[in-house]
């Protein structure tokens, strides 16, 4: 076998665990928004409800619920569902997951901020909506930015987590070198390849957060 083919099948992996990756952040970040509001909210039932929510995802592994999400509806609810379940299943399930964890780093951005900054704003006019979206927001979204750093690259190593059901991402790809199912068994070196692709994929992040979190420097 050549690195050439090797890489090729890794690389098919990849853009799999890539769009486990994009999507999960492009729908839980801003539900974990709207978690955090919930979350804040003074109606005592909805309050409650979202903190039971944070707690299971936080409490259990994300494997699990990833299980519970995959073999659900048909063992729990007599459902077949048809198309890619497979697929939708990951996203839903990362996705519920990552929510949580955003939702408490929010809260966390929003509670740290003074409350003369809420009082400032009321005085010079400034509605509710133009507060925090032109004031609270700006400096929330500096003060999170390490902490969200921290669960994007974590959430880069979590896509392998999606194999457990069998899904082809990276180290899916990797492991069948291992196991056979490219028509090579016994190989144990593409499996260190595959922490080329998740190193290299870190180091692009962190550099990109990096510059991120400069620009924000503003709002110091």
């Amino acid at each position: 076998m050549t690195v050439s083919t090797m890489l090729s099948l890794l690389s098919e992996g990849f853009v799999t665990s890539l769009l486990i990756f994009v999507l999960t952040l492009l729908f839980s970040m801003p539900l974990g928004l709207a978690v955090m509001f919930g979350r804040r909210s003074r109606l005592t039932p909805l309050r409650g409800f979202i903190k039971a929510y944070i707690s299971i995802m936080r409490g259990t592994p994300l494997m699990l619920q990833l299980m519970v999400v995959f073999y659900g509806p048909k063992l729990l609810l007599g459902v077949t569902v048809l198309g890619n379940w497979r697929f939708t299943a990951v996203i839903v399930a990362f996705v519920i997951n990552y929510a949580a964890y955003f939702a408490e780093i929010y809260r966390g951005g929003i509670e740290s901020i003074p409350r003369g900054q809420y009082e400032a704003a009321q005085v010079l006019g400034y509605t509710k909506a133009q507060t925090f979206f032109k004031i609270i927001l700006p400096q929330m979204v500096k003060r999170v930015i390490p902490a969200v750093t921290n669960e994007v690259i974590t959430l880069v190593k979590d896509t392998s987590i999606a194999r457990i059901i069998s899904m082809q991402e990276l180290i899916y790809s990797g492991y069948a070198f291992l196991k056979g199912s490219h028509g090579y068994s016994g190989l144990l070196w593409p499996i260190f390849f595959t922490g080329v692709y998740y190193l290299a994929f870190n180091g692009i992040l962190t550099l990109l957060f990096g510059r991120i979190e400069k620009r924000l420097q503003y709002f110091s």
